[in-house]
């Protein structure tokens, strides 16, 4: 806790950059939360999902996304062919991190395998495998979710030809366990989550005010890539394309595919418009995913207009309704079709489509809805809400303007956890309008 508690005293710093750990000091940082994740979050998540074996297997620069998240600080990618091997004895109570590897991973997972002894790697695997004995073996393929969709063909094959015939039908997707072990945050990650998403937010302020945008010259692509170059200067990285982009009187609302892709680029920023961001970072092996907005004050405004006002608090109450039905063991669809009903009983006009947010951007766990599936998304929609689970909060409504005689979308986009006590945001939520030049 020693090193957390430094990491936070850095985080408490009064600039952005400030808040930035140099190299060293977040590979401590990644390096401290996997142990925890390792010794004391995985045997729980086997426990659950009733696996006693999990073997992931990797060679260089082709990794399993899951076995990626596993790998030490120090290790960019796997070395050879990497399979990592964890055996849960829950009547013992002990769990097993073994590497049928010629090198330790890291701190946390010794090297199982004598290459002087056993020449051949695969049946050093099968000889862990029997003298342990394991009930269910879980193995990551997936139909439905990319990110555990990791052994490739060739690995797969290869085990399975050097797997004794008593073992093969005792393995099975390891689809749970891996949704559970990405999905799953810890203490420790969400004191540093509520950080990081602070610094997404910061990194919007700056982008949203006149050291940025000057109304009349800046377009839209600026600042676009002011985002991707102050990402980069900090020493981050965007784990996608930051998207600026305008709605304004006399032009009509576009569709949800042109908001999603082909915006217009270029286009120069002037006083009226209503400008809106879709931003993330990635930091400490977690990802941000955040949109908000910003209205550009006219000569003698002091604040935005009071339609503007109203129609992004239509955009707070759909999120309101919308995180008002979580719950767990309720599927994505189910959470997804109940929320849509009831704004639409409110006289809102919403979309909704929250992903699953963490080690990965889009990462696994229940989808909730998608722009362009309404109805409910099968497969990935079927799957519960779990408790210790962060989550874009990300949807539109649709509001009519007659002083703009035009439709507009609010589009929105939060960090948001959901645990024991109920839902919260990660750190805040946009409540009101940016206003470039900022008026307080």
């Amino acid at each position: 806790m020693k090193n957390l508690f430094i990491i936070t005293l850095f985080f408490l710093s009064t600039t952005i950059e400030s808040q930035i750990l140099n190299q060293r000091e977040r590979a401590a940082a990644i390096d401290m939360v996997l142990q925890d994740r390792f010794d004391n979050l995985l045997p729980q998540l086997m426990d659950r999902t009733e696996f006693d074996m999990w073997i992931l297997i990797s060679r260089e620069y082709n990794e399993d996304p899951v076995l990626k998240t596993m790998l030490p600080s120090t290790w960019l990618n796997a070395r050879r062919r990497t399979i990592l091997v964890f055996y849960r004895d829950k009547a013992k109570n002990t769990i097993e991190k073994l590497a049928v590897a010629r090198y330790n991973v890291g701190k946390n997972i010794d090297s199982a395998w004598d290459k002087d002894k056993q020449p051949d790697q695969w049946k050093a695997l099968v000889d862990i495998i029997s003298k342990r004995d394991p009930k269910k073996i879980g193995v990551n393929y997936s139909k439905d979710f990319g990110i555990l969709d990791g052994i490739v063909k060739t690995d797969y094959d290869e085990l399975m030809n050097a797997m004794p015939e008593e073992y093969k039908s005792r393995i099975s997707s390891a689809e749970k366990l891996s949704i559970a072990w990405v999905e799953t945050r810890t203490q420790q990650e969400m004191e540093i989550y509520k950080e990081l998403v602070k610094i997404t937010h910061d990194i919007i302020d700056e982008a949203f005010s006149t050291s940025v945008i000057q109304p009349g010259t800046t377009t839209t692509d600026d600042v676009v890539w002011w985002l991707r170059q102050k990402v980069t200067d900090m020493g981050l990285k965007t784990w996608f394309h930051p998207t600026v982009d305008i709605q304004r009187s006399g032009e009509a609302l576009q569709s949800h595919i042109v908001s999603f892709s082909n915006r217009p680029k270029d286009k120069v920023i002037r006083p009226g418009d209503l400008i809106h961001c879709d931003f993330g970072i990635t930091y400490l092996r977690l990802n941000t995913d955040c949109q908000q907005h910003a209205y550009i004050l006219k000569n003698g405004e002091t604040s935005p207009p009071e339609f503007l006002t109203k129609a992004f608090a239509d955009g707070n109450k759909v999120q309101d309704i919308f995180t008002s039905n979580f719950e767990t063991g309720k599927t994505g669809n189910e959470i997804l079709l109940k929320s849509l009903e009831q704004a639409k009983a409110e006289g809102l006009k919403p979309s909704i489509y929250t992903h699953p947010l963490g080690l990965y951007g889009h990462s696994a766990g229940p989808t909730i809805g998608m722009w362009d599936a309404q109805g409910g998304v099968p497969g990935t929609g079927d799957y519960p809400l779990y408790e210790n689970t962060v989550y874009a909060i990300e949807l539109n409504t649709t509001v009519a303007l007659p002083e703009w005689k035009k439709d507009i979308r609010i589009m929105l986009e939060e960090a948001g956890f959901w645990g024991e006590p109920g839902f919260r945001y990660v750190n805040k939520r946009q409540t009101e309008l940016i206003t470039i030049p900022k008026r307080k």
